[in-house]
């Protein structure tokens, strides 16, 4: 099988991170919880963990990295920390289901959308710069468009809510790993990240890097202040109620000291170059529309369109090819609306560090064989 579905969840991982949650799970009890030995060596393992995050994501304090359950999980603390009841949030126009629903929720929020023309950066700011005012709660972008791999204008985002005094949240579901994440340069209220993607680590593992105060989205026990029905101030434990994934945690962290070590710039150029290479091939075939943006804008995950042929039927015929990939709307219809492919949804190529040249020729002419019956 080619796996090109990185995008949804990495599937190759490094050795290291099976190796590691396998060994926590018969070595390590729950941190913070007691004092001996599987108790102080998980908390040991958080505490690296969070400590590996932080110099990946460039942040001072290891302890403003919460470890949460995915990137939907971590985005609804942070919309639900900056977001009241009739309040208004200013986002993107190629925003996930996991940013526009917990909006969708709070009671008579207004949401604005600074919705600009695909792969143009500089529609995307000027459309910020008309929408971002001192009404509004919270700013969040995603960095990268799950659908079409369009790397959006953050620094530039995060530079205008720093000059208008709005807080951003930025959703890095598709860039943690692969681009760099610069907590402390944004200056942004908080990041949001899955561990199954980009970071190589186990599925059910995700981030919420913290610049701002936070409110918990879950209440229990933290093993500290258990005298007090408050959930404690500081982080992370306010944000950490329950038992943690302790088996995630290990597995993310060596996910995490795989990308350190290799680097995200040698990460994207590996990942864009199969992209490239891929959409090359893609480009000279009659019947199939390919969205590429400018190198400076693409990332290494793109989408098709294949004329004449149901994008959901594409992507059921490509697995019979032996080629993983995602067909749909991609949980993000807002994008569709946006990028004006609502109606025929796409075909989703992503790629990661693991896949090699011969895999984009490979599935390219499997792609290239859903329209060799009509052309």
């Amino acid at each position: 099988m080619i796996y090109l579905d990185s995008a949804a969840t990495t599937l190759e991982k490094p050795g290291a991170v099976p190796r590691a949650s396998a060994w926590a799970m018969t070595h390590l009890a729950s941190p913070g919880r007691g004092g001996h030995a599987p108790g102080m060596g998980a908390a040991k393992l958080m505490y690296d963990m969070r400590e590996q995050a932080a110099r990946l994501f460039h942040m001072g304090d290891p302890e403003q990295v919460v470890l949460t359950c995915n990137a939907t999980h971590a985005l609804n603390i942070a919309i639900r920390s900056l977001v009241k009841p009739g309040g208004t949030a200013v986002i993107s126009g190629y925003e996930h289901n996991a940013v526009t629903r917990p909006l969708y929720a709070i009671p008579g929020a207004k949401v604005r959308v600074a919705a600009g023309p695909l792969f143009d950066q500089d529609g995307v700011y000027e459309a910020f710069q008309r929408e971002v005012d001192a009404d509004v709660d919270a700013v969040i972008c995603n960095h990268v468009s799950n659908v079409f791999g369009f790397i959006q204008p953050v620094e530039r985002v995060a530079a205008l809510c720093r000059e208008r005094g709005v807080p951003l949240i930025v959703d890095a579901s598709q860039s943690a790993g692969v681009l760099d994440v610069d907590m402390e340069g944004w200056g942004a209220a908080f990041i949001a990240m899955p561990g199954h993607k980009g970071l190589y680590g186990p599925q059910g593992t995700g981030l919420l890097l913290c610049g701002a105060q936070a409110q918990p989205l879950l209440y229990g026990g933290t093993g500290s202040l258990s005298a007090r029905q408050e959930m404690p101030g500081f982080l992370p434990d306010r944000l950490e109620a329950g038992t943690h994934n302790v088996c995630g945690a290990a597995g993310l962290l060596e996910g995490m000291r795989f990308v350190s070590r290799t680097g995200t710039a040698r990460i994207h150029r590996h990942e864009r170059a199969l992209a490239g290479r891929m959409m090359d091939r893609l480009e000279r075939c009659r019947g199939i529309q390919v969205f590429r943006g400018p190198r400076e804008c693409q990332s290494g995950l793109f989408s098709i369109v294949v004329d004449g042929v149901d994008c959901e039927e594409a992507g059921e015929a490509l697995a019979k090819r032996g080629v993983a990939v995602r067909a749909g709307l991609h949980c993000a219809p807002l994008a569709h609306r946006t990028a004006g492919t609502q109606d025929t949804g796409t075909v989703r190529f992503s790629f990661s560090a693991f896949n090699r040249p011969d895999q984009a020729d490979r599935a390219a002419a499997a792609v290239r064989g859903l329209t060799a019956a009509k052309y």
